[in-house]
């Protein structure tokens, strides 16, 4: 797949909540996902897909989820694209509703997603 093929069917998957799909037919079984912040006590990077699929599950469980707006993709030929995911959820242990903007910049290699990074709106 090409860049802005993989780059289409991540965000495609993201809407139509695809996503475990996606993990297993985008990315590269070892890639890593970095986090802006240790989330889950795993660390703020956890590597392969089977460890982004418990990140997942983990942020599924804590969560209420309102709705999750998915923008983009935007490229930056020839390997990286960025999405932005505004959110708005409910942390299932403390209660608060958060509302805000994340943006999510893949890395691609060989035509799979290797690496993924998160950042926050502050």
């Amino acid at each position: 797949m090409t860049l802005n093929e993989i780059a289409a069917e991540l965000v495609a998957g993201c809407r139509e909540g695809r996503e475990q799909e996606n993990l297993h037919k985008l990315y590269h079984p070892e890639a890593v996902s970095v986090e802006g912040a240790d989330m889950t006590g795993q660390g703020a990077a956890v590597t392969g897909v089977e460890a982004i699929l418990g990140k997942h599950a983990w942020w599924a469980g804590a969560h209420e989820i309102h709705g999750i707006e998915t923008i983009g993709p935007f490229t930056h030929a020839p390997d990286k694209f960025a999405v932005i995911f505004d959110m708005d959820v409910t942390n299932k242990e403390s209660g608060q509703r958060i509302t805000g903007k994340e943006v999510a910049i893949y890395h691609v290699t060989d035509g799979k997603i290797v690496k993924e990074e998160f950042f926050y709106g502050t």
